[in-house]
C-alpha cells in the first residue's frame, strides 16, 4: 500500500464515512444509526468472557487495521492547522454504570464534533495497562471514550492516566460501581486534558469482533488520577488491555492545538 499524507489520510477517513461497522449499508441512515448501537451493545455482551491471557485465540473480522499500537512520536505526520478540530461536551447524566465482566463502563451521553463531523457518545470505559503505548511506553491506565455517527460510524477517543493528584471525576466512576449507584458524573471532564491535541489513525475495536474502520483520537497530554485510585481500579482489572498490533501500511497523524 502506498503510504498517504496528512491530506490524503483525511480525504480518506472523509470517503469512508458512509462505511460503518455494521455488514448491513441497504437501510436508512436511522437504521444504521440503530445497527450502530446495537452492534456496540453486542460488542459489550460478546466481550463479558475475554480471555486476555489467550488472545490468539481471539477471532478475527479483518487483521490489516488493528488497534491498539505503538505510537512511535517522531513518525507521527503533521496535520494541517485549519484540519482536525475537536470539541466535547459529555454529559453528566449516567444511565448505567456497571463492570460488565472485562471492565468498568458507563453509559452517558454528550457530543463531540470532530474535524466539523457530529458524533454522539455512547458509552466509556477503561484499561488497565493503557492499550496504546506512545515510544514503547505504557500508561497505567487508559480510557476510552465511544462515539458514534449518525451513519454508524464509530469515532474512539483516548485518554492516557498517569499517576499524580486524584481525579474528581474518575473518583466518582468508581464510586458508582463499587456501590452500585447511577450517580451523575459531576466532573467528567476531569477525565478530558483541556488541551485536545491528538495522534489520529485509523484502527478497529479492542475487543472481539475487532471490527476495523474505527477512527481513533488518542489524546496527547494524559490527565492526573492518584495511586489509590490506580490500584482500587486494578483490584477490579490488573490486566485488561490487548496486545500491541503492527501499524503496517497505516499513517499517524498528529494535530496540535
Amino acid at each position: 500500500m502506498k503510504r498517504k499524507g496528512p491530506s490524503l489520510l483525511l480525504l480518506s477517513c472523509i470517503a469512508v464515512l458512509a462505511v460503518g461497522c455494521s455488514s448491513n449499508k441497504s437501510t436508512s441512515d436511522a437504521s444504521e444509526k440503530k445497527e450502530a448501537t446495537a452492534e456496540t451493545t453486542t460488542h459489550a455482551k460478546k466481550s463479558e468472557h475475554i480471555d486476555y491471557e489467550d488472545q490468539e485465540d481471539w477471532e478475527f473480522s479483518a487483521g490489516e487495521m488493528q488497534s491498539p499500537i505503538d505510537i512511535v512520536t517522531d513518525k507521527a505526520e503533521k496535520m494541517t492547522p485549519d484540519a482536525g478540530s475537536l470539541t466535547i461536551d459529555y454529559g453528566k447524566d449516567v444511565t448505567k454504570a456497571e463492570n460488565n465482566g472485562h471492565s468498568i463502563q458507563i453509559t452517558d451521553g454528550g457530543k463531540a464534533v470532530i474535524n466539523g463531523r457530529n458524533f454522539e457518545l455512547s458509552q466509556f470505559h477503561f484499561h488497565a495497562e493503557s492499550e496504546h503505548t506512545v515510544d514503547g511506553k505504557h500508561y497505567p491506565i487508559e480510557a476510552h471514550f465511544v462515539n458514534t455517527a449518525q451513519d454508524g460510524r464509530i469515532a474512539v477517543i483516548g485518554v492516557f492516566f498517569k499517576e499524580g493528584t486524584e481525579n474528581k471525576g474518575f473518583q466518582e466512576v468508581l464510586d458508582d460501581v463499587n456501590n452500585d449507584k447511577n450517580d451523575p458524573i459531576t466532573d467528567i471532564n476531569d477525565m478530558i486534558p483541556s488541551n485536545r491535541s491528538y495522534y489520529h489513525y485509523l484502527g478497529s475495536l479492542t475487543t472481539p469482533p475487532l471490527n476495523e474502520n474505527v477512527e481513533w483520537y488518542v489524546m496527547k497530554e494524559p490527565v492526573e488520577v492518584s495511586s489509590a485510585q490506580i490500584e482500587d481500579f486494578k483490584k477490579l482489572y490488573s490486566h485488561n488491555n490487548r496486545k500491541i498490533q503492527p501499524l503496517n501500511d497505516r499513517s499517524i497523524l498528529e494535530h496540535d492545538e
